[in-house]
């Protein structure tokens, strides 16, 4: 599915070795102020860098293609692009025959048939979360004044998290 929400609908599209992702979102309300600089801070902490993730690099620089007049929302859906500029397609040429475990791989290529594009994991690369992202960020502008909070209560039957990891250290 490329698609979810009903009120506030995000439609998911591109592949990671593709000229760009993107996404659309329909269901903004008009009036809403929003900028790229609105993007940067949760766009930065989606980036590779840390231990175990990619070291492909993208500047993710939102462009905002529809949409938005003045700087701000004009209620018609919004279209944001991200281009993708550090691909090495053929990087992935060896791993056609052999679906990679822990990837989309096989799925891909049996929900399209063998025609989908493979390259980076193509519609299913991790690449598309920067997506997500940007659908948060407009999310968030719209739920202004709405704090929600999150906790563990419990991991693997453990409920006394102070002193389980107190134990694992």
């Amino acid at each position: 599915m490329n698609s979810f929400g009903r009120i506030f609908r995000v439609h998911i599209f591109g592949e990671s070795h593709g000229d760009c992702v993107g996404l659309t979102i329909d269901g903004c309300p008009a009036g809403l102020p929003l900028s790229v600089d609105d993007f940067t801070t949760d766009i930065e902490r989606r980036k590779p860098g840390a231990l175990g993730t990619t070291p492909r690099k993208e500047d993710d620089i939102p462009q905002i293609k529809t949409g938005l007049f003045n700087g701000k929302t004009t209620g018609a859906p919004i279209t944001i692009l991200f281009e993708n500029n550090n691909t090495r397609s053929t990087d992935y040429e060896k791993q056609r025959a052999v679906p990679r475990p822990g990837h989309a791989d096989f799925v891909a290529s049996v929900k399209y048939g063998g025609f989908e594009d493979y390259r980076g994991s193509g519609h299913f690369s991790g690449r598309l979360t920067v997506c997500l992202v940007a659908a948060g960020v407009i999310a968030k502008k719209i739920m202004a004044g709405v704090n929600i909070v999150s906790a563990i209560l419990e991991i693997g039957g453990e409920t006394d998290l102070d002193k389980g990891l107190q134990k694992s250290h």
